[in-house]
């Protein structure tokens, strides 16, 4: 199969949000971002599809591999090969993909975090990177030491991280995973057998408050950073952030219901999401 083809496919598929970000893109930048997108899922999917942590981290590694592959114009994997046929794909620095990988690694380490610090370096990895990685396909070579441009896409990349953790609060339990810090579930007093047990008492709806106003003061803080020279070229994330915000701010309205199910936009909310905001000044 095409690489191109294999990534557009593996995005398609994959429902995300990310994808609705894509739609609008010159056809250049939308196979780099795609592509990018797809190694993403790649890495994800070690972790969250391979129960045995020795083979995940065997695999992790092989991904290793495959970067310095890519590195070198070798690449074997359908999403390495079609990043390296972009010209933004081949600017990406080694270090960042690979950082990425270390934050997946994580999740083969950790099933808790003590505190809101320790948590915010798995996101840095695992999200503020990828943000930084794809700000850079979006605005090229000219964004990529620009540092309010890099702060811009730390933070957001973030706040959807944290939008992700109160979204799946429920089922990251259910799979053993508790995102919210140790020493926050403590302060507010909600045991990790209320989160098993769907137990949405007044201290579950103050802890979740506080990671909801945590979240949107990243989603401000990014805003706040980003130049105003970058705003056009950096539309792809912020029809992102119309959909994420969008998202949470349904999650607090309906009264953070993330115990019983996961809560979602439907695609052609996201649709009519990302118009508005591709379109908007």
């Amino acid at each position: 199969m095409d690489a191109h083809r294999y990534c557009q496919e593996r995005a398609a598929a994959s429902g995300s949000s990310f994808y609705y970000s894509f739609v609008f893109l010159p056809a250049e930048t939308r196979r780099a971002i795609t592509a990018f997108y797809a190694l993403c899922r790649e890495l994800d999917d070690v972790v969250d599809e391979c129960s045995d942590a020795g083979i995940a981290a065997a695999k992790l590694d092989w991904w290793r591999e495959e970067i310095g592959r890519l590195a070198a114009g070798a690449a074997q994997h359908p999403a390495t090969r079609a990043l390296h046929e972009t010209q933004a794909g081949r600017h990406i620095p080694t270090a960042l993909l690979l950082e990425i990988v270390d934050g997946m690694a994580m999740d083969l380490e950790h099933a808790r975090y003590p505190d809101f610090r320790a948590l915010r370096l798995y996101c840095h990895r695992v999200a503020g990177v990828v943000g930084e990685v794809a700000a850079g396909i979006f605005d090229g070579p000219r964004g990529a030491h620009d540092r309010a441009l890099r702060r811009y896409a730390h933070e957001l990349g973030l706040a959807f991280q944290l939008t992700n953790i109160i979204r799946d609060v429920g089922e990251d339990a259910r799979r053993g995973r508790i995102y919210l810090p140790q020493d926050e579930l403590a302060r507010f007093g909600v045991a990790e057998r209320d989160l098993l047990d769907a137990r949405e008492s007044p201290a579950f709806q103050a802890l979740m408050q506080f990671q909801y106003e945590r979240a949107i003061g990243h989603y401000d803080n990014a805003m706040t950073a980003l130049p105003a020279a970058a705003k056009r070229a950096q539309r792809p994330g912020l029809v992102m952030a119309a959909i994420y915000r969008t998202l949470l701010e349904e999650i607090r309205r309906d009264g953070f219901p993330v115990l019983r199910g996961r809560v979602a936009l439907t695609p052609l909310r996201k649709l009519w999401l990302a118009a508005r905001t591709w379109v908007s000044p």
